[in-house]
């Protein structure tokens, strides 16, 4: 499942702090401000395997009187930056190194590709 979605600004940051000033002229500032579009790659355990650190997270909202939940399931989130457009080769490419490398089949399934321009 491939789908694009738009990266929501963030209105909440106050760029004339200090953090945000040294982070000017730098590479990671630069990156940021050309608005490259990322792919995310969401892996989760197969749904028939145990999932011990979900286990343990739930265990503790039990512990904290939290009851709105009844389970939870804990995966990996993968961001690809990509250099360029995202073309149909691009999306191919990472639907294979999320098969090959970011996941292993044998205990994990690739849920979800999303473009994040």
């Amino acid at each position: 499942m491939v789908t694009v979605a738009s990266r929501p600004g963030n209105p909440g940051v106050d760029t004339t702090d200090a953090a945000a000033r040294r982070l000017e002229g730098t590479p990671a500032r630069d990156i940021r401000s050309y608005h490259m579009p990322t792919i995310v790659v969401d892996v989760m355990p197969k749904a028939e395997l145990l999932d011990p650190q979900g286990k343990a997270v739930s265990g503790a909202f039990a512990r904290l009187g939290v009851s709105d939940f009844s389970a939870v399931r804990i995966g990996k989130r993968f961001e690809l930056t990509v250099e360029g457009e995202v073309t149909d080769e691009v999306l191919a490419e990472a639907q294979r190194i999320a098969d090959e490398i970011l996941s292993n089949a044998v205990i994990e399934d690739v849920v979800g590709i999303e473009v994040v321009e």
